[in-house]
């Protein structure tokens, strides 16, 4: 008689299959990523013989996308080389191996998935596409423009609460930074002296910043094609082909107190009085419930500790139909974090940022961004 699994065990099996199918998405990448280009070239093959003649050149370029591919493809498969190493309770078994793609028993150059795999594995596959987007924002020269404006607000305030003194070492202030993606913010804030640690709960997030974090010892020593997946508003072909560099400092040049946790914001930071402050940038409008995120930043803050945040109010599960979500908006939200017990030592709106934006690209998406700095009163 087979026993019921636990809920403990449900949830790592639940886990042990979400691992697997990100490793399996950063697999499929070339292969779902060819299939677009395929889809216009099967078009041209049915178009009147003068038409694709007039598509001589955009059929070239066609073939220049897919050596961009190979290229991202190399760097995809260098992103997931022992992944499974990185998590020590994570048991991926035999159908997870990185060097195979025996989850969906096919073979990688001839496979067909069913419709319902299909659209899973595109809808993965474009955050594998998001992912290198976001190395050239983090850690290209290309992505420099977007820091400026994203995270320069934040590591200013931060010199400016903390200014250098002979009499503190800057290493025992502790900074977290959640929702830290590839880890740029968090690494900066490290060099200034700072401990600093960066939370972030994706998977395909977490892979990217382990490769760029520790294996790139050397400045620019990759190449991506960000923008190959993108198939609209160019001005010129060679735009969608346009190649990045990375990452354009070496992490490992400067010796730093810097770490990167894995998890769930809520579940993983839950001692409180503990953190000097926390930075968080297109963070909070992450959370289903963004109370949670307030009450639970306030919480670890040690008393006179200070929480400095800067982003838009995007909601991300405020269109999913499976979720539940409030969207408070920026007046409602402020008057929540007095409430909770902050005191606001200033903020202001209308802070133009953009987020893995291609610079050329003839439509450009900009927020209009929140910008405060709020204390944790000291205990009376």
């Amino acid at each position: 008689m087979s026993s019921i699994p636990s809920t403990e065990e449900i949830d790592e099996e639940k886990e042990r299959a979400h691992f697997k199918a990100v490793v399996n998405a950063f697999k499929y990448y070339k292969l779902c990523s060819l299939d677009r280009i395929h889809k216009s070239e099967k078009m041209i093959s049915m178009l009147p013989p003068t038409h694709q003649n007039r598509l001589d050149k955009y059929k070239t370029l066609l073939t220049t996308f897919k050596k961009c591919l190979d290229v991202n493809n190399s760097i995809v498969h260098l992103i997931i080389k022992d992944v499974d190493t990185m998590f020590e309770n994570v048991d991926l078994g035999a159908d997870a191996n990185t060097n195979g793609m025996e989850s969906f028993g096919c073979n990688y150059n001839n496979c067909e998935l069913t419709s319902q795999k299909q659209h899973k594995m595109q809808h993965d596959v474009d955050k594998v596409q998001s992912v290198l987007k976001n190395i050239v924002r983090d850690w290209s020269d290309a992505g420099a423009a977007e820091r400026e404006q994203c995270y320069q607000p934040i590591l200013d305030r931060i010199e400016k609460l903390f200014p250098v003194v002979d009499y503190i070492d800057r290493s025992d202030i502790k900074i977290l930074v959640p929702g830290a993606g590839l880890g740029r913010l968090a690494w900066e804030i490290a060099a200034r002296g700072f401990s600093c640690q960066g939370n972030e709960f994706s998977l395909f997030m977490l892979f990217a910043s382990n490769f760029i974090l520790n294996k790139c010892l050397k400045a620019n020593q990759y190449t991506v094609y960000p923008w190959v997946h993108q198939y609209v508003n160019h001005l010129k072909g060679e735009d969608q082909a346009r190649a990045a560099t990375f990452p354009d400092v070496p992490p490992s040049a400067k010796e730093t107190h810097f770490s990167m946790a894995a998890g769930d914001f809520l579940k993983v930071y839950i001692e409180e009085n503990e953190w000097d402050c926390v930075a968080s940038c297109f963070f909070i409008d992450c959370a289903p419930n963004v109370i949670e995120f307030i009450e639970r930043i306030y919480a670890i803050l040690r008393p006179g500790a200070y929480w400095i945040n800067l982003g838009p109010l995007l909601y991300h599960y405020s269109d999913m139909p499976t979720e539940m979500s409030i969207e408070p908006p920026y007046d409602i939200l402020l008057d929540i974090i007095r409430d909770v017990g902050f005191e606001i030592l200033s903020e202001r709106s209308g802070v133009k940022t953009k987020y893995a934006q291609n610079p050329a690209s003839m439509m450009q998406h900009e927020y209009s961004s929140v910008f405060f700095v709020c204390r944790k009163p000291l205990a009376s």
